[in-house]
């Protein structure tokens, strides 16, 4: 279980690298407006982002 965690941790790290690596001015500009987004908007995100991962983890478990 401990393995599985840390390989997830690593791909977050991983992906979260690549837009400041490829582009990092892209990725200020994004983030600028993001920054103007209400907090509501940020949640509806989360959420569905969430929601998102848990089912990409039932199919590739369960498939």
């Amino acid at each position: 279980m401990w393995n599985d965690l840390l390989a997830a941790v690593a791909l977050i790290l991983v992906l979260e690298g690549v837009m400041p690596f490829l582009s990092p001015a892209a990725l200020r500009k994004s983030m600028q407006q993001l920054a103007q987004l209400p907090d509501r908007v940020f949640r509806i995100i989360g959420l569905f982002s969430m929601i998102g991962g848990v089912v990409l983890l039932y199919l590739v478990r369960h498939s």
